[in-house]
């Protein structure tokens, strides 16, 4: 318990602190929490669902924890210009683990939306919040979970009331930035009454050059026939590492879109929990990730179809080079009853040298006689015959290799449901494989 132990003093100390620069509801949960961390600790690589990511090596560093809410000295609205061609967003900040509200964007939505702070809404709204906050990430998942409901004050909160339509985007950017070693626990909260309708664009950076450490829970709760989509963007650093842990509920004829891409990270661990609970409801999890270097992705999935007539298609892809690792494990679970299910899962990944590698664990779990499921895996190489014939035709073997490469995470591209994010995704991937800095041109916090 050696790394725990950092995390369960300081929460013994400071759990004053942490309250009374958050909100009720919030601090309801962490007592519960900090039990649950206390007795489960951080996932160990001897359970089979962490065995390629060392958890506790990752929060062994003395990360600095801003417990008591100092201002960040920055404007994020003056140094971030996204440059996102067509892609006309209503953009916030959290910086580190708190919503910038000093400057907001004067968007006006629906009557009853709410887009902006966890904290500020908690305690506006105490009902809803109650009513959901917490209720999708339970702690007992895992401790990583519990440490990041023990320590979350902040985070942000897309909200829409029923019947209503969302027409812009709403883009979030999550913001790391400090001088020294640091670590924040993220929330995001979304809450889609029956019949509402929403896209969430979140992108993640690092704006400097210390080690940062980001636990990030992420709770979508999709009513009966809503739809939402939900992309995930992260652009970080090699110094960064990234544990998020995504759980979805989905009511009858709910329509949820999950898209996760990691152009540039450290170490990432993606949890996607995803619970089909109503008849008709169909999920899209589909996600990818460019690795060279030494950079690590490890993702995990669940979908669980507890009732007849749901659809779930999964697609995860990979690219490694040099001496990058991936892990894929997921896992379909159709409960019995849960007839005229639907659910298909594909991994792919490209390992481009000898020093790179590839573990993936797809599995199904069936307690229904009337179904159709499948999963597959392909781990490999890029196909020869295709770059001779390519360089026959005078393209460069470099050239060839990129063209190919762009060609293999086309599809995953394709699950995105906004044109101006697609048509940017393409270029920002030709880019990382040409080698070239990945982040958004218009980021000036990236590039100062």
């Amino acid at each position: 318990m050696k790394a725990e132990k950092q995390y369960i003093d300081v929460f013994t100390q400071y759990a004053d602190l942490i309250n009374q620069h958050s909100a009720d509801v919030l601090n309801a949960k962490r007592q519960d929490a900090f039990q649950t961390f206390e007795r489960l600790g951080f996932p160990s690589k001897d359970e089979e669902d962490y065995k390629y990511t060392d958890v506790a090596k990752a929060f062994a560093p003395d990360y600095g924890l801003n417990l008591n809410r100092l201002v960040i000295p920055v404007n994020p609205y003056d140094v971030f210009r996204c440059d996102v061609p067509n892609l006309s967003t209503a953009l916030y900040f959290v910086i580190n683990d708190s919503f910038y509200d000093r400057i907001a964007p004067s968007i006006e939505y629906p009557e009853g939306v709410y887009v902006g702070g966890l904290k500020n809404f908690a305690c506006q709204y105490p009902e809803i919040a109650s009513r959901y906050y917490g209720k999708a990430a339970d702690p007992e998942h895992d401790g990583i979970i519990a440490l990041n409901t023990m320590f979350a004050q902040d985070g942000f909160v897309v909200y829409v009331p029923e019947g209503v339509t969302v027409e812009k985007p709403i883009q979030l950017i999550h913001i790391f930035r400090s001088d020294v070693d640091t670590m924040a626990n993220r929330r995001v909260l979304v809450i889609m009454e029956p019949r509402s309708e929403a896209k969430l664009l979140v992108c993640s950076h690092s704006a400097d050059s210390v080690h940062f450490l980001a636990t990030e829970v992420v709770e979508i709760f999709a009513a009966e026939s809503a739809r939402f989509d939900y992309y995930d963007l992260e652009e970080s650093t090699n110094a960064t590492s990234r544990f998020s842990s995504l759980h979805v509920k989905q009511a009858a004829s709910s329509d949820v879109l999950i898209n996760g891409i990691t152009l540039n990270n450290g170490l990432t661990r993606n949890n996607y929990y995803i619970d089909l609970e109503g008849e008709h409801a169909e999920t899209t999890l589909c996600g990818m990730s460019v690795l060279d270097k030494e950079q690590h992705v490890d993702t995990y999935s669940f979908v669980t179809h507890s009732v007849p007539e749901c659809t779930s298609t999964e697609l995860f892809k990979n690219v490694l080079d040099d001496r990058s690792t991936g892990a894929f494990s997921g896992r379909i679970l159709v409960k019995e009853g849960a007839q005229k299910t639907a659910a298909y899962q594909t991994n792919r990944n490209l390992v481009a040298t000898k020093e790179a590698r590839m573990y993936s664990k797809p599995q199904l779990e069936i307690y229904a006689d009337d179904v159709k499921c499948s999963h597959g895996m392909t781990t490999g190489q890029l196909d020869e015959s295709a770059l001779f014939y390519m360089q026959s035709r005078g393209i460069s073997p470099d050239e060839a290799r990129m063209m190919l490469s762009v060609a293999f995470t086309a599809d995953v591209i394709e699950n995105v449901r906004l044109e101006g994010l697609k048509d940017r995704l393409r270029i920002l991937i030709e880019k990382r494989f040409r080698g070239e800095l990945a982040h958004c041109s218009g980021c000036n916090v990236c590039h100062s």
